[in-house]
């Protein structure tokens, strides 16, 4: 049974309020939160939203991010809160992550950055690392220093910059490499795929969101696996995957950017970053540390 929710001061079992729950982390995090006996509510924006939600075990919550009183009640009446969903712009997302941590007050609030900010890590890099985002992402530093800054005012903000995550739908990664290179009959990679890429299994990041509860007010965590293969090894292991193997070929990054877009310069970034915080800190150690195997098996 959860505790009455308005106690804000801790406990094992927690309700917890959490947007992008239909999406490929949260089915991910919801799943893991509800075997560990939480009781989750879930935003959804439509029918479809709420039948997956449901069926993972949440109780869903009809809206959509714009909808800030609706996400404001549904903190107020949570233990803890987790912003997962994509936003459309900053100001977006700002205002939403306000709407919640208003409404959660002293309990935390766990907010989704990602790992690009840093750019390229010039070797292996922890949280400490200097901001060089590609413009897809430069976005997040005024919310990210927001959303922290309520450390400062009683409130209990954790934000998690993940990698490039993989496992399951390995989405970003089967948007741009692996559904496009089947069709083309190769899998690109850009420049000479020296660059690495801060890999993280889904699975983990999930486990991870759910060690975040108990994170102190402010903390700021990379979630990656802890293991950067090169880019073109990851294109070796997708040719692999779709019954292509060896079938990899550069591009440039001006032909990536035709193809995939401003999420290019993301993908030619080269960084290489360690866990070693949170698993210091929150007990949590990525379990998958072959990324090149699960993306042969596809």
């Amino acid at each position: 049974m959860c505790r009455d929710p308005t106690d804000k001061s801790g406990g094992t079992i927690m309700r917890i309020f959490l947007t992008g729950g239909s999406g490929y982390i949260g089915k991910a995090v919801i799943g893991t939160l509800v075997r560990q006996g939480h009781a989750v509510e879930a935003l959804a924006r439509n029918e479809r939203a709420v039948e997956t939600v449901t069926a993972l075990g949440a109780a869903p919550l009809t809206g959509g991010l714009g909808d800030l009183g609706v996400l404001n009640a549904a903190a107020a009446r949570a233990d803890a809160v987790m912003h997962l969903a994509q936003a459309e712009t900053g100001d977006e997302d700002l205002a939403a992550a306000t709407a919640m941590q208003d409404g959660v007050g002293t309990g935390t609030y766990v907010h989704t950055g990602g790992a690009w900010v840093y750019g390229d890590t010039g070797g292996v890099a922890d949280e400490t690392a200097p901001w060089s985002p590609p413009p897809l992402v430069a976005w997040r530093k005024p919310v990210e220093d927001a959303v922290l800054g309520r450390a400062q005012r009683g409130g209990r903000p954790v934000v998690l910059r993940l990698g490039l995550l993989y496992g399951g739908e390995n989405r970003l990664i089967n948007t741009y490499y692996t559904v496009p290179g089947k069709e083309a009959g190769v899998i690109p990679y850009i420049g000479d795929g020296e660059n690495r890429w801060a890999l993280v299994h889904i699975d983990d990041v999930a486990e991870l969101y759910a060690a975040a509860l108990q994170a102190k007010a402010g903390s700021v965590y990379a979630g990656v696996g802890g293991v950067n293969p090169t880019a073109r090894d990851c294109a070796f292991a997708l040719s692999r995957a779709v019954g292509m193997e060896g079938k990899i070929a550069s591009i440039s990054l001006e032909q990536a950017r035709e193809r995939m877009g401003p999420v290019a310069d993301a993908f030619a970034l080269d960084q290489q970053l360690t866990p070693a915080r949170a698993e210091a800190e929150l007990g949590w150690t990525p379990a998958h540390t072959d990324p090149l195997s699960v993306l042969a098996r596809g």
